[in-house]
């Protein structure tokens, strides 16, 4: 069985450690039916992944995260040949022992989308981006209330005052300057946001690496990449990594779009957001990116850079703006 994880301290000593976790994932496997299956854990990710065979995904949660498990089996559950993009199905969830959850999961074919990025063409990046951006319309367009049980974080208004309260302090702890922090209060003050928006499930980390693509044949041949028709080009095959989603505003969602998707290109968000059918003001996307649950505003401009006018409305038409 899997030992109990519920600290910082026990999960350093036991989630790394393959002699610890694999007993306990093949006696998980065999509870499973799939006693004898080949294992094969994934390099990446916040959690234990595994490959079952070549078919199934198993993705463990230890007790500290337990409510992310259950998340991620329901919102797979409840979003079953819904998007345009493949997500992974659901083959079974629940809990093993020691408080820990698990999610097996069909496996989604292709490249991850970060990987194959550099040897797109121009046009093809555009068709990935148009597609990225139909996809999230539909998400955002599904009814979240049957999740509402296991997805926070309800009252958005109050998620804002919350994460606005902690702003500074959050970018400090990650190592930003005080040229910066003493700007982030009045910009933030400054900046209008929704209290009640209309609720959509949020993915709310929409990034490169978290998309699947297939690639034709032209589109492997970097050497061949700016000649490619972008018909030949890549097919979005996957969306995955739902245990962070959210119920909220769908600019929340922009945020990962901006920096990860199309990473300050302005013509790119602008075709992923005709995609969509709406745009986002650029200040509100900073805003958002101010006071998502993740972030780190330095290991963004260290990604992305910053304009010659080092401030927050200057940064924002940077990452965000689609002129």
């Amino acid at each position: 069985m899997l030992p109990v994880v519920e600290t910082d301290a026990q999960w350093d000593a036991i989630v790394p450690d393959e002699g610890v976790m694999r007993p306990g994932v093949e006696d998980l496997c065999a509870r499973l039916g799939l006693a004898g299956a080949s294992l094969s854990r994934f390099a990446d990710g916040s959690q234990p992944v595994y490959a079952v065979g070549d078919d199934l995904v198993l993705k463990l949660f230890p007790a500290a995260a337990a409510a992310d498990g259950l998340a991620e089996g329901r919102v797979l559950a409840h979003l079953e040949d819904r998007l345009p993009v493949p997500t992974p199905r659901v083959r079974d969830f629940g809990t093993y022992e020691n408080g820990w959850r698990y999610v097996l999961m069909s496996r989604l074919r292709g490249e991850n989308l970060a990987g194959v990025w550099e040897r797109l063409s121009r046009p093809q990046r555009e068709r990935v981006v148009t597609e990225v951006g139909e996809t999230l319309a539909v998400l955002h367009s599904l009814d979240p209330a049957p999740l509402a049980d296991v997805l926070g974080p309800g009252d958005w208004g109050a998620f804002v005052d919350r994460q606005t309260a902690g702003a500074v302090e959050q970018q400090r702890r990650k190592g930003l300057s005080e040229a910066w922090l003493e700007q982030i209060p009045d910009f933030l003050a400054a900046t209008p946001l929704p209290r009640a928006p209309r609720p959509s499930l949020l993915h709310t980390e929409v990034m490169r690496q978290h998309f699947l693509a297939e690639m034709a044949e032209m589109a492997e041949m970097a050497d061949m990449a700016d000649m490619a028709d972008p018909a030949d080009g890549p097919r979005l095959t996957g969306l995955f990594d739902f245990e962070p989603a959210m119920i909220g505003d769908p600019a929340y969602d922009f945020v990962g779009v901006g920096l990860f998707v199309t990473r300050g290109d302005p013509a790119l968000l602008a075709r992923l957001c005709r995609a969509y059918g709406r745009t986002f003001r650029p200040d509100e996307l900073l805003a958002y990116t101010l006071l998502h649950v993740y972030s780190n505003l330095p290991w963004y401009i260290r990604e992305l850079g910053v304009p010659a006018e080092e401030s927050p409305a200057a940064l924002a038409e940077a990452w965000f703006g689609t002129a």
